[in-house]
This record gives structure tokens, sequence and C-alpha cells, in this order.
């Protein structure tokens, strides 16, 4: 029997489907639309970070970053935590860290500042989007109502990815960056309102407990991991302290294993993973959402950074890139119910990977935003089709009662993907960009002193500080060279993206073969009995 304390609608709201009120839906939807325009929103506004605060190496991506590391390592915390406590208090209490955060950004005087505020921010977005997700898919037990739901919840979702570069867009010419972060504080306000007077709480306490061990060990060891992966392209990868952060990381995720093996009540079931479905689900969850990040943090450079396009102009690719889950909706609800998550998911990764590889084709020199119609509309579809499939079949596998563990576990997956994403594609869309433009300086026709002047630039910027002088200047002679070298490494971002991509769409239409198409209904069908 199930221990999930279902929630009850009242006159007020009714009912959305399958017993979900739809206060609960609503307030859900919300949250983690929410969340995401607070994730999305520093890549929109990363030429205007450059500007302003004109930060150096790795630090442009720790804007990001520092939103996402929380994000990654606390998830499967509160997604126990919801499940003891209730999840509407998490629901409120995510919304208004947001507040917090948000708010000390938008007032940032330097980039340790922004840091800050982004880490408090992130901790909100933590608590709901686990939260958000396991109190609609809880409330639902029936394949065409869980179906419908998580469609509606992943296009909220994808909503809030194409809000936030309009927002920022808008705000960034003709305001400030900082409006943009004043805007999220305002509509954080409102969610946490929202989750207070319309969320019905939901709880599953029986079998879950905080296993502090657990918790303890996957925090140490993401986070290690997380700091190698995105401290490594600044401080190299042989500098002691990446070494040292990743074998931290591997102590910690060993000894995270053996305590979730031992623990009378896991904070994660590792015998979930035995499920094919599930296990590919979180794969590709981690794998298939480093390939969507990377493209648009790859795309939000090449506007912002290096074309000196402006956030408004910017804003046109991340609408391709996530108005799709939105427009197609009601297509998405039916084949998750019709059809095999292996052709969705097949068909999702296949779509990003010819967006990534047509993407990688174009021209720096191209500043024309119809050249992003076709490659960015192709990662944007595929991504439609591949968030609510992962999402479907990851919740799907299992009972339940364990809604709260495998939301929470796949929305780890899912952001620990989109961390991964703007670090590696940075690390290695920078590295090659910086040999390429040393060497090509070194052998061009510029003078002495052009030479000089544009690589003391290079030596505390970049390839980045050396696209951004001005062409009066005595290093902006080598500017062309900087915009051709940053092109070039991009480049190979989306194709690394691309191969990502085709790598989890020929893993999805293998392994989901068979016994994996039935595993990827097994909890709906379980929880229908109940």
């Amino acid at each position: 029997m199930s221990t999930e304390a279902r929630t009850q609608p009242d006159s007020a709201t009714g009912t959305a489907s399958g017993g979900l009120p739809v206060g609960t839906l609503v307030a859900g939807c919300f949250a983690v639309c929410l969340a995401q325009i607070a994730l999305a929103m520093p890549a929109t506004l990363n030429g205007l970070f450059q500007e302003d605060l004109h930060p150096v190496g790795s630090q442009l991506t720790w804007i990001s970053d520092a939103f996402l590391l929380p994000v990654s390592v606390l998830e499967l915390t509160f997604g126990v935590l919801g499940d003891l406590f209730g999840r509407k208090r998490l629901l409120v209490g995510g919304g208004a860290l947001l507040v917090v955060g948000e708010a000390l950004a938008a007032g940032a005087t330097g980039i340790h500042m922004l840091w800050a505020g982004q880490a408090i921010a992130g901790l909100g977005a933590a608590a709901l989007f686990p939260t958000s997700l396991a109190m609609i898919a809880a409330g639902t037990h029936s394949a065409k109502d869980r179906a419908r739901t998580i469609a509606i919840w992943a296009a909220a979702l994808s909503s809030g990815g194409f809000v936030a570069p309009v927002l920022g867009g808008i705000t960034g010419n003709y305001g400030s960056w900082r409006w943009a972060f004043v805007v999220v504080t305002g509509l954080a306000l409102i969610s946490t309102v929202l989750s207070q007077l319309l969320a019905h709480n939901s709880s599953a306490p029986q079998g879950r407990s905080l296993d502090p061990a657990g918790q303890i060990t996957v925090g140490v060891g993401m986070f290690a991991l997380l700091y190698a992966v995105i401290q490594g392209p600044e401080d190299g990868w042989t500098a002691t302290p990446v070494v040292v952060a990743y074998a931290v990381a591997a102590v910690f995720i060993g000894l995270f294993v053996v305590a979730e093996h031992r623990a009378a009540s896991p904070l994660l079931r590792l015998d979930l993973f035995r499920n094919r479905a599930f296990a590919v689900a979180s794969f590709v969850a981690v794998v298939g959402m480093f390939s969507y990040l990377g493209t648009a943090y790859a795309t939000s450079i090449r506007l912002g950074p290096i074309q000196h396009q402006s956030p408004l102009r910017g804003s046109f690719a991340f609408i391709l890139l996530n108005a799709w889950t939105l427009l197609l909706m009601p297509l998405i609800s039916r084949l998750l119910e019709k059809v095999s998550p292996r052709w969705i998911l097949g068909a999702g990764l296949g779509l990003m990977a010819a967006g990534d590889f047509v993407a990688a084709a174009l021209p720096i020199h191209d500043r024309a935003l119809t050249s992003l119609i076709l490659p960015i509309g192709l990662v944007g579809i595929g991504f439609a089709l591949t968030v609510s499939s992962i999402t479907a079949t990851a919740v799907n596998t299992v009972e339940v009662h364990y809604a709260g563990m495998a939301s929470a576990s796949t929305s780890l997956l899912r952001d620990f993907g989109f961390t991964l994403g703007p670090a590696v594609i940075g690390a290695i869309a920078l590295s090659h960009a910086a040999d390429e433009f040393t060497s090509k300086l070194a052998s061009s026709g510029l003078s002495a002193q052009v030479k000089a002047a544009a690589g003391q630039v290079a030596a505390e910027g970049g390839p980045l500080a050396a696209n951004s002088v001005p062409p009066s200047s005595p290093p902006g002679g080598a500017a062309p060279i900087a915009l051709e070298a940053l092109g070039n490494g991009y480049a190979i971002g989306y194709v690394v993206c691309g191969i990502a991509a085709l790598a989890c769409c020929l893993l999805s239409v293998v392994a989901l073969r068979g016994k994996g198409d039935q595993d990827a209904t097994t909890g709906i069908e379980q929880g229908s009995r109940i």
C-alpha cells in the first residue's frame, strides 16, 4: 500500500486530474518556471557582466555555476526533507531563499557578492526543482494523467528558459543587468505567496529518514567534483587543488555508495539503477542535458562576449531553445502516452545532435540571427522531446511512494549535466582559442608593439579580453585574430555537444528495447493498483 499522504481537493481549487488539486499544479509549475528563470538568467547577461565587472578566467563561468553548484549538490537532500516534513514547506522556503539571493545579486558591487547571491538563490532552486515535480507526480496515478501533468511541468520549466533571456534582454538593453535580478526577486515573492495559498501539502515519511551519512558524503563528493571540473581550466588540470578535489570526489562518492548500501533508509535506493529504463534515463539526464546547456552557453558567448550583440538580440536564440516545449506540449503529452520512450528520446537527442553539428559550421563573422533558426531550432525541438521523456521515464519506473526520491535524483542528474555544460564547453573552447590565438599572433605580420600589447591582454584575460579591446588601441590590431580563434574554439564546443547528444540517442534506441520499454511503465502500473 502506498505511503503517500495524498492531497485532497477543496471546492476552491478543484482537481486537475487523477486527484491532483489545480492549486498544487499552478503553484508547482510557477515555482519550477521561476527556478529555471533564475538558472538561465546569467547566461543571457554574460556580455554585460564582461563589460561591467571585468571577470577574468573562470570567473565568468562561476557566475552561472555558483547557482548550479548548490542545486546539484543538495537536490537529493531536499527530496528526502520534502518526503519527511512536507513538500509545501520546501516550496515556500525555496521561493523565500530565491527572494533573498536574487535581491543580493541585484545589489552586488563586485563579482564575489554576485557569486554569493547566486549561491543563495541556488539553494532555493535546489528545493523547488525536485519538490515541484514530486508534488505533481505523487498526485497522479494513471499513465494518461501522469503524461499530461509531466508535460505541463516540463513546459513550465522550459518557459522559464525563454522568459529569462527576454527579460534579461529588455532590462539589459534599456537599463542594467541589475534590473533583471530585481524582476526575478519580484517573481520569487509571487511564487512564495502562491505556494503558501494554493499548494496542498503532501509527504511520504514511511521508510524515509535523513540519512546523514549519505547526505554528507554525496554533498562533499559532488562539491569536490564540480569544483575540479569548473576550476580545472583556470588553474590547470594537474594543479594541486584540482587533483586534490578529484581525489576527494572519488573517495566521498565511493563512501556514498557504501553508506547507501548499509543505510536502513537510504537517501537514494541504488537498486533503482537495476531498472534499465531508470538507468538509461539517468545517464541521458546527465549527458543529454550537458549537451543542451553546453549549446546554450556556447551560443550566449558567441552572441555576447564574442560578437558583442545586445542582450535583446541574444534573447532570440534562447527563445528558439526553450519555446518549443510549451508550443509542443499537447503533442508531447500524447506522445508520452502512446509512443515508446525510446523513440521519443531517440528523436529528441538526434535532433539536438543535428542542430549542434549545423551550428558548428556557422562562420563567426555571421551576425545574422536568421542563421541561428535552423541549428538552434533543431536543438530546441530536441530538448522539448528529451526533457519531457527523461522526466516521465524516470518517474514512471518507480512506485508512487518513491516519487520524491525519483524526482530528486532525476533533478540532481539533470542539473549536474546543466552544471557540466558551461564548465566543460567553456574549458574546451577557451583552451583551444587561447592556443590558436597565441600561435597565430606570433606568426602574424603585426608589429612587435601590437604583438606585445595583445599578448599582455591575453595573458591577463584570455582571448575574450583580446577580442574586446577598442580597435584603435595598441592591442586592438590583434582583435580579428582573437575573433577567429574564439569562433573556432566554440565551434569545437558545438561539435562536442553534438557528439554527446548523438551517443545518448544511440543508447536510448538500443538499450530501451524489449524489457526497457516494460520497465518504463513499472511505477505507473503499480501505482494504478494501489
